[in-house]
């Protein structure tokens, strides 16, 4: 049978979701804890890759099991398998082609930056003492929302076979001292928001103008965005499928 696993995890301390062959991803700490505990090799496919050090708080990924298993009790045995960092949330049973990659049809991230020095935001928000134009902030997020080619967002060596993305949502919101981005697409690219968010910032910060976003996006050219922000403040926040997938 075919499960979708519900994840989330800390990325401090790992090389992002993907297994590699000289540096720790989550993926590779969660087949080594459910090998373990079926006593068979088990591989799993995530909904997508997060790089190093981002967050995620809601991630999904689908393994092929063929033992017979209590839902809560792996859950609880799964979590005391897995380091404090990673946590497995829920697991569903669903159709045998369905994919945690191909049939999330809906992603939202968010992008935390800290306008003062915290201690306990350390490594889970970007601390970013500029004076910021948020009014500024907010136009140019605006023009994000809609079908686009985001290739100017996007890392240069990427295997896809299109950089066209369905932005349905893109906001800032201040939340006392956090100003958080949120933005929700269909699909994102290798790169794609830490990138926004950085050139977004330069527009935040006068850098760059209104006008001068609107050709880097027209541009497709990565090297007109501005600098990536760090990743420490980015969060994977959840993953959407159609019902149908699903079996009860």
């Amino acid at each position: 049978m075919r499960y979708f696993f519900e994840i989330s995890y800390n990325g401090s301390n790992y090389h992002g979701w993907q297994s590699q062959s000289n540096a720790l991803g989550i993926q590779q700490k969660v087949e080594e804890a459910l090998t373990q505990l079926f006593r068979e090799k088990i591989s799993i496919v995530g909904s997508g890759r997060t790089d190093t050090g981002v967050h995620c708080k809601q991630q999904f990924f689908h393994a092929d099991i063929n033992k017979e298993f209590d839902v809560d009790n792996l859950i609880i045995r799964l979590n005391s398998f897995l380091p404090k960092d990673i946590a497995i949330r829920s697991i569903k049973k669903v159709k045998p082609e369905a994919s945690a990659r191909y049939d999330a049809f809906e992603r939202s991230y968010e992008y935390h930056i800290t306008r003062v020095k915290d201690p306990l935001r350390e490594g889970l928000a970007f601390y970013y003492f500029k004076s910021i134009d948020l009014p500024a902030l907010q136009l140019a997020a605006s023009l994000l929302v809609g079908k686009h080619d985001f290739e100017c967002f996007s890392k240069v060596k990427t295997d896809v076979n299109h950089f066209i993305c369905d932005v349905t949502l893109a906001e800032w919101n201040q939340k006392g001292d956090l100003l958080v981005f949120t933005i929700t697409a269909n699909r994102f690219l290798r790169g794609m928001v830490r990138a926004i968010v950085g050139t977004l910032l330069d527009t935040g910060t006068g850098k760059i103008s209104l006008e001068d976003f609107k050709s880097i996006l027209k541009s497709k050219d990565r090297k007109k965005a501005g600098m990536n922000a760090p990743p420490e403040g980015l969060f994977l926040m959840s993953v959407k499928y159609p019902k149908s997938i699903f079996i009860k």
